[in-house]
Parts: structure tokens; C-alpha cells; sequence
């Protein structure tokens, strides 16, 4: 495997040997680390929305890790209880360890496509991917699941990094609109709202999706401390349970009343961007359907990470994924 971003996360690694062996979370607190705040997680936030975490006896403090590694990190330290990102970080973390030890796993799946759009300078309405030939894309930090399912993506339509246009790899996804803002790149990718929002202030257009080029992929999850898991399984599964039933509530419920779930979390974007943003993801089908990652699924995962050359071998799936929890969440509501 080759170098990655989230070499800081690593130094934590021995803490793993020596944080688990009774370690059972007695509160009903879960802190929250988000790679992102994006209406690409739109269940989380409208389980928080309605109570549901409060239903299950749990409370959360949500915070913004501004990145996957920094998410890792936080989970590897303890200054987090669950970590909400990319699973390749965990496919990472996995690799480093040493063999038999214990590393973060993904117990819960949340999104299953790319959620980011690609932007424009300029509304082009005849957009086709020949543009993009000789064209610098800003795409977030190498190694990132954006930057990765946007190479894989373009790939498949026959579109090579390097040969037919240039990966910008030298920000931060997060940093990503105000680069892009500053002048810097042809293109650029965003999550939603902020795609909308830029397009609506003038000054840029979406043109493309990357998650309906892209097609089915296990984009980001829920993970956490293998200890935790194990010596908190039932808190962990009433994370879950909370979570999936603002899945529910999503795609059953009146979009007025998924909107006004989601505005506590996206003061600054106005209904219409909102609304536009979740039908947007639906009809992508980017919410998985079901918490638990099927192994199709994480072979798919490890292919776009080995084709942005950052795999170099394979990392067993029971190392990485464990839907032990998963499962029992979906048991529980085809009876419930």
C-alpha cells in the first residue's frame, strides 16, 4: 500500500492494545465525528431532527472532522465514540495494524454512491465528459473516497487521470469550494448543499454527477473501536436502529416534511436547495438501502482504491466490516 494522509491517525494505533478490556461506555452519550456536514447524510441528521436517537436513550454531540483521516484519528484516540466516513479508512488502518490486532471496523453502512457533484465555472448545458480533456479537476487529499470514485468513475467512461485531464489532489475536500472560489482548477467536486448553494449565488453550475457515472458504490459508514463494539453492542445497535429509521422516515415521508427535518442542520440553505439536494439523492439511490455491507460491495470499495494506486493488496473483508450489529438492526424492523 502506498502513502496516505492520515499518517497522524497511525501514531494512535498502540492505544488500541490497551483501551478495550472493560471499557463498556456506561453513558448514553455518543460523540460523533462527521467527515463532512452534508445533506449526503440526510438520515442522520433527521433522526436527530425527530428524536429518534432520544427514543433510543441516546444522546449526541455531533462534530465536523473536516476530513476522513481526522474522523480516524478521533475513533483511534477515543475522542470520539463512532466515526462517520469513507470505509477506506478503515481498509487503511486495517492494512497498518499488526496482524491479530484490533482496528476500527465499519459496522453500519449509510450512503451507497459518490454524493459529490462536478462544478462548473460557467452553466454549460451541452456539458459532455470531452470537456473535461486538458481541464484540472480539484477533488479533494489523494487517497479520499472523492477523489478516488471520481478517477474510478471517469474511468469507466474512458476518461484517464494524467492522460486525458489533471487530479488536483493538493486540498482538503472541505477546502474544496473555496479554492475552486479563489480561482484555482477548471472543475471542482461538492456535496450537497453546498453545490446548490454555490450555484445558486452565481458563482458556478453543476454539470455532471459523479455518484450516477460512478454507479453503486459503499461510500461512507459508520465505525468504531472493535472494543467498543464488542463491550457496547447494544448501544451501538440502538445507534443503528435510530439512524435507519431516519432512513424510513426519508423516503416515505412528504418531502415537505423531510425539508423541515433537515433545515435545523442547513440554516444557511434555503428550502428550495434543500429539497432540490434530497430528490436529487434519491433518485440516485445514494442512501443505502440496508446497514449491512455485502461483500460485492467491499470488493467494489477495494477495486477504486487499488485503481487510484493506493492498494497494493487485498485486506480481508471479516477485518474491516463487521455487520454483526447491521443485521440485528435489520432483523429488528422486518419484525417490528
Amino acid at each position: 500500500m502506498k502513502k496516505f494522509a492520515f499518517v497522524l491517525a497511525l501514531m494512535f494505533m498502540p492505544l488500541l492494545m490497551f483501551t478495550g478490556c472493560g471499557d463498556t461506555n456506561t453513558s448514553n452519550k455518543i460523540v460523533l465525528s462527521e467527515v463532512t456536514h452534508s445533506i449526503f447524510y440526510a438520515p442522520l441528521y433527521i433522526a436527530m431532527t425527530n428524536n429518534y436517537f432520544a427514543d433510543e436513550g441516546l444522546e449526541i454531540e455531533l462534530l465536523n472532522g473536516n476530513g476522513s483521516n481526522n474522523v480516524m484519528t478521533s475513533i483511534i484516540s477515543g475522542s470520539a465514540t463512532i466515526g462517520l466516513a469513507g470505509p477506506e479508512t478503515a481498509v487503511y488502518t486495517a492494512l497498518q495494524s499488526e496482524e491479530n490486532a484490533s482496528s476500527p471496523k465499519v459496522f453500519g453502512q449509510l450512503t451507497a454512491c459518490d454524493g459529490s457533484m462536478l462544478i462548473s465555472r460557467e452553466a454549460d448545458a451541452d456539458f459532455t465528459l470531452e470537456d473535461l480533456r486538458g481541464k484540472t479537476i480539484i477533488a479533494g487529499r489523494k487517497g479520499g473516497m472523492p477523489a478516488m470514485t471520481l478517477e474510478y468513475a471517469l474511468k469507466q467512461q474512458g476518461m484517464i487521470a494524467g492522460r486525458d485531464y489533471t487530479l488536483n489532489l493538493d486540498y482538503d475536500f472541505g477546502m474544496v469550494a473555496t479554492v475552486f472560489e479563489s480561482g484555482i482548477g477548471d472543475y471542482c467536486t461538492m456535496f450537497e448543499p453546498v453545490a446548490s448553494d454555490y450555484v445558486a449565488s452565481g458563482k458556478g453550475a453543476i454539470v455532471a454527477s459523479i455518484g450516477q457515472m460512478g454507479g453503486y458504490v459503499p461510500y461512507t459508514a459508520f465505525i468504531a473501536n472493535e472494543d467498543y463494539l464488542t463491550n457496547n453492542a447494544l448501544q451501538a445497535e440502538q445507534f443503528l436502529r435510530a439512524v435507519y429509521r431516519g432512513y424510513l422516515f426519508l423516503m416515505n415521508a412528504p418531502i415537505e416534511d423531510v425539508v423541515d427535518a433537515l433545515m435545523p442542520q442547513f440554516v444557511g440553505s434555503s428550502r428550495e436547495s434543500i429539497q432540490s439536494a434530497i430528490e436529487n439523492y434519491i433518485e440516485l439511490n445514494a442512501f443505502a438501502s440496508s446497514p449491512v455491507m455485502t461483500e460485492d460491495g467491499y470488493d467494489r470499495l477495494c477495486n477504486i482504491i487499488t485503481n487510484a494506486g493506493e492498494l497494493d493488496g487485498s485486506v480481508d473483508f471479516n477485518k474491516v466490516i463487521d455487520n454483526t450489529i447491521a443485521n440485528k438492526v435489520v432483523k429488528y424492523f422486518n419484525y417490528a
